[in-house]
């Protein structure tokens, strides 16, 4: 049983390491890419701030 949680948490780790980070050009391109309607407000704000202002990330 304990195998099991681990391969879930390791795969839960791994598959979350694939997104990637908020501000980056990938990143701008997949919200590009993605309906207005189903960004979150946060996604939003961050898409103005980091691809349309073109501010640096901190």
């Amino acid at each position: 049983m304990k195998k099991i949680a681990l391969l879930l948490l390791l795969s839960v780790c791994l598959l979350s390491a694939c997104q990637p980070e908020v501000g980056s050009p990938a990143w701008c391109e997949k919200m590009e890419k993605t309906p207005k309607g189903d960004w979150t407000a946060n996604e939003a704000a961050d898409y103005m701030k980091y691809c349309v202002l073109d501010q640096e990330r901190e």
